[in-house]
């Protein structure tokens, strides 16, 4: 089996080790197993869930890549044929209890079960930047939020220190700051914050970053109606509109153009980027739409999404081929590892 990683980060050292080769050469890797103790020592260890996106909900669905994509791209994913795809919606962080109503981040990780034995694998975050440059940087921002011994806080110094420095790592958060708080996992965008090179048949490559986009637009609350909410809302609220064929996206790309960076997933494409679609705005154009969600699953401690994750994990084990249709730039390169493949690309 053939399994390609196209992961737009979310906040987890899971997904760090689902990342490609930056452009430019990383400075002194940082070992994986350091990411996850550090996880554990800033946010707190939850056993039985995992170390990041811990309260999730999976779902099937279906994937038919339009005639777009195929002028793009040869990957296989873009056929025009229907693809079973598993999802996997969560909140952001460790914490399996994490609140619904809060201005925190949510995730969308697909896995699209390919013809002959091909799959992709790919994560995406409600936020159209990740909360750093590279792997050193997250591992400094997640150090400098450990929690101090004895008041149990993060040390206020610490944190100015590393922000001051680091004045990127606060982008993310002033994102999730200015948006309403999701009222559903169905209503919202979800980016891949990498920068990815699509090639068509006849070999011309274009660069771009792709989005999410729900086709019944965005769903947002008020404070108000978010306190009235309460914690745990969203799970329900899925199940409900996945019974009533309510759940669906648009998978739209943002077309760079020559000056645009596209290896630091703190930076966003300049608006205008986009062709197409509904929007109808200068460089987006609709790649493929994922139609009918349908039998949504259970939550983190289901039986069955503990053996997708085995499988997962397995696979991520196993070595990739490269491919020459979808090529993946990204910004997070991580170390050589027995257990984290250092280099991903995808194929058609």
């Amino acid at each position: 089996m053939k399994t390609f990683i196209l992961s737009g980060l979310a906040l987890a050292t899971s997904l760090l080790s689902l990342n490609a080769w930056a452009q430019s050469a990383p400075s002194a890797p940082v070992d994986p197993s350091a990411f996850v103790n550090q996880f554990a020592a800033t946010f707190g260890k939850f056993e039985g869930f995992r170390p990041s996106g811990a309260k999730g909900i999976c779902a099937t669905g279906e994937f038919v890549g339009t005639a777009d994509a195929r002028g793009l791209s040869t990957a296989s994913a873009f056929s025009g044929q229907t693809i079973p795809v598993v999802v996997r919606f969560s909140v952001g962080g460790a914490n399996p209890k994490a609140p619904d109503n809060a201005k925190s981040q949510r995730n969308l990780a697909l896995q699209f079960n390919l013809p002959n034995g091909e799959r992709w694998l790919m994560g995406n975050i409600s936020a159209p930047v990740f909360g750093a440059a590279t792997p050193q940087q997250f591992f400094g921002l997640l150090a400098s939020r450990q929690p101090d011994p004895t008041t149990k806080m993060p040390d206020p110094a610490k944190v100015k220190a590393f922000n001051d420095a680091n004045p990127d790592v606060l982008i993310q958060g002033r994102h999730f700051a200015s948006q309403p708080v999701p009222a559903s996992f169905a209503g919202v965008n979800y980016w891949g914050v990498h920068g990815f090179g699509f090639v068509n048949a006849s070999g011309a490559k274009q660069w771009g970053k792709w989005i999410f986009e729900p086709t019944g637009g965005l769903l947002g609350l008020t404070d108000d109606e978010a306190k009235a909410k309460g914690a745990s809302f969203l799970f329900d609220d899925l199940r409900q509109r996945v019974k009533e064929g309510k759940v669906a996206f648009n998978f739209n790309l943002e077309l760079a153009q020559a000056d645009d960076k596209i290896d630091n997933a703190t930076v966003p494409l300049p608006a205008g980027r986009r062709l197409g679609g509904r929007s109808a705005s200068a460089g987006r154009a609709p790649l493929a739409h994922r139609r009918s969600l349908a039998a949504v699953g259970g939550d983190a401690h289901d039986a069955r999404r503990r053996d997708a994750v085995a499988a997962a994990r397995s696979a991520l084990r196993a070595r990739r081929p490269r491919g020459r249709a979808l090529q993946h730039p990204s910004v997070f390169p991580l170390p050589r590892a027995s257990r984290t493949p250092h280099r991903r690309r995808s194929s058609g």
